[in-house]
């Protein structure tokens, strides 16, 4: 794996929710300062979705636009500048938080949700699995997830993998016909810190960003660990693959301890495995 780091972006708070689309372009999201941005390879950053907070998980929407969560999940319609609710409570109740998200080859959106303030020092509440499809309709999939965290399938669409912070592992559920999961089970433990985003590999690896520790671990399909990448930051939160070959590794956090008044910071590496290629979702 390439140690060479490029700072790409620096100055901001807890980022998040990573994504490269077909130009290049890397989108991602700042959770306790507000806002969705995207920085063009020329290296300018423009504001797509002012204010915006919470937002920890992103996803491309086919025809345009995004899918973001947030409060609750919405699409925001890049012709317009405008968002629209897609999920914002359930059984009569308002969300309290939505946080990463996945996309699914139908177009749904799985997402987890949170039950109180994970950037606090509150026991945690735990929370939901959720699918939410483009149709409008919400399913329940799994309950009892302390701290929701990434999520991503295997190559094959037959797992899907978990990360569940406080438990300090990233889980794997069976992935159904229908699209429910069943029988979850630990895929993996964290060796120091806790598993916040990942990313899924063309050979079905998965690179796991950790808090406290600074590193991003990939573990081989079997669970088992093949590397661990030093961060020069110890929050580190997300990562994406992109680029043509999906070769580049963009690498999120929360601060730099290179140079603390760096804040949030974006790294890019590249990575001997290329990663897998994330759909897209299917909102109108």
């Amino acid at each position: 794996m390439a140690a060479t780091m490029e700072l790409l972006v620096s100055g901001y708070g807890l980022l998040e929710g990573p994504r490269v689309d077909d130009r290049n372009r890397l989108v991602f999201s700042d959770v306790p300062n507000g806002g969705v941005f995207r920085r063009g390879p020329d290296g300018n950053i423009e504001t797509l979705i002012p204010n915006r907070k919470g937002v920890g998980g992103i996803a491309f929407n086919e025809g345009g636009g995004l899918v973001c969560s947030g409060r609750g999940l919405i699409y925001w319609n890049e012709a317009t500048g405008q968002s629209r609710d897609l999920f914002t409570e359930w059984e009569g109740r308002p969300l309290k938080g939505l946080n990463d998200l996945q996309p699914d080859d139908h177009g749904g959106i799985y997402v987890g949700s949170l039950e109180f303030d994970a950037l606090s020092d509150q026991k945690p509440i735990p929370g939901n699995l959720f699918r939410v499809d483009p149709d409008g309709k919400v399913a329940k999939l799994w309950e009892g997830i302390e701290v929701t965290n990434g999520l991503g399938f295997s190559p094959d669409r037959k797992l899907l993998y978990h990360a569940d912070s406080t438990t300090q592992a990233v889980w794997a559920y069976d992935v159904k016909p229908d699209r429910t999961v069943a029988d979850r089970r630990i895929f993996a433990k964290i060796p120091e810190g806790w598993p916040d985003g990942l990313a899924v590999d063309a050979e079905g690896g998965l690179f796991v960003a950790t808090v406290k520790s600074g590193e991003v671990v990939r573990f081989k399909p079997n669970g088992t660990i093949d590397f661990r990448l030093k961060i020069p930051a110890k929050f580190v939160t997300s990562l994406t693959f992109g680029g043509k070959d999906l070769s580049d590794l963009y690498i999120v956090t929360a601060d730099n301890t290179e140079d603390k008044a760096k804040k949030g910071t974006i790294w890019k590496t590249r990575s001997e495995i290329p990663g897998l290629a994330v759909p897209k979702a299917k909102f109108k």
